[in-house]
């Protein structure tokens, strides 16, 4: 990896751990400088502004998911243990979300906020197509299933609890809601097997807060 390209992270994965714990608004590029230890001139050289930046964030985290799942998928693992890791990714990471971003990215942000949704919709979506496909030959899965459905189904679920309301209005912690939603949906996808099966994994299912 060339120098320039450790910069472009360093800054990237700064100015992203900032934002999960500030805000975006609440951090200008001068915060961002000062807690990376470097110059904004030395950040303007690899973004333009900080809605580049932000966009350069955006990138990076799907980039990342994108790899994420061409590892869990190249592994020798049935469809419900694909999803079973896949969701332990993806569990973790919105539990260090911070909703307030996400309000933020779609007020202040909105065209950023809405190529960003569709790009992630898009990643989501034919990761649980997949996933069907692969379960129903497999056995674990219902063989009536609407695939396109169930995907898109499953991918407002997850956008459901980027809004900040539904832990401010309701006692529920973020693990908990987690879990039952995506409880819910291996059990609507799966037939008799394919429980049995999650029955017997479930105790390795665990999501870190």
């Amino acid at each position: 990896m060339i120098e320039s390209d450790e910069k472009y992270y360093q800054i990237v994965q700064g100015a992203h751990r900032l934002f999960m714990s500030k805000g975006i608004r609440n951090v200008s590029m001068d915060d961002i400088a000062r807690s990376l230890g470097v110059s904004k001139k030395t950040i303007y050289q690899y973004v333009e502004n900080k809605t580049d930046l932000l966009k350069q964030i955006l990138d990076f985290s799907m980039s990342n998911i994108k790899t994420k799942i061409k590892e869990i998928e190249t592994l020798e693992l049935n469809a419900i243990d694909v999803l079973l890791e896949m969701s332990k990714v993806v569990g973790e990471k919105l539990m260090k979300f911070n909703p307030i971003v996400s309000f933020e990215l779609e007020k202040y942000f909105p065209s950023i906020f809405e190529e960003h949704k569709m790009v992630k919709k898009q990643i989501m979506r034919d990761f649980i197509v997949r996933n069907i496909d692969k379960g129903i030959m497999e056995g674990y899965y219902r063989s009536d299933l609407n695939s396109d459905v169930v995907a898109h189904l499953y991918f407002e679920k997850i956008e459901d609890l980027y809004n900040p309301d539904i832990l401010e209005q309701e006692n529920f912690s973020f693990e908990e809601l987690f879990r039952v939603m995506f409880e819910n949906h291996i059990r609507g996808i799966s037939n008799k097997k394919g429980i049995k099966y999650f029955e017997a994994q479930k105790e390795n299912l665990t999501f870190k807060v």
